[in-house]
Formats: C-alpha cells, structure tokens, sequence
C-alpha cells in the first residue's frame, strides 16, 4: 500500500485538490436558481473538481520511455 500511494502521489493530491476546488466553487459561486447541471449539484461538482484535478497534476508526472 505503501509503494502504491508513493508511486500516485502527485495523482491523489490532484484529486483532493480538485474535489475540495469543486466544493469551493459550489459553496461560494454555486447556481442560485437551481437550473445549472453541474453548479446546482454537490456531489457533482466535487466529482468534476477531482477529475480535473486529477487531469491537471497528471500532467506533471514523470513518465517512463517503453522502448522494446
């Protein structure tokens, strides 16, 4: 378990940076009518907070040459 949180660290604190991003959003900008599909919706947003999140650090990651 150890190696595995060592080996996608930078992935997970991109998750739990995103998800708390997406609650930040809701709380503080959110959707006053109820009509928005992502902002009306916690859960939802969260979810799209952690995926980009998740994108976003993914992008900083090293990764290995596979040369056969």
């Amino acid at each position: 378990m150890k190696h595995f949180i060592k080996k996608h660290l930078l992935k997970i604190t991109g998750i739990i940076v995103g998800g708390v991003a997406g609650f930040s959003y809701y709380h503080f900008v959110g959707c006053a009518s109820g009509t928005c599909p992502i902002t009306s919706n916690p859960y939802i947003t969260v979810a799209y907070g952690a995926l980009l999140g998740y994108l976003f650090f993914d992008m900083f990651s090293k990764k290995k040459n596979e040369t056969n």
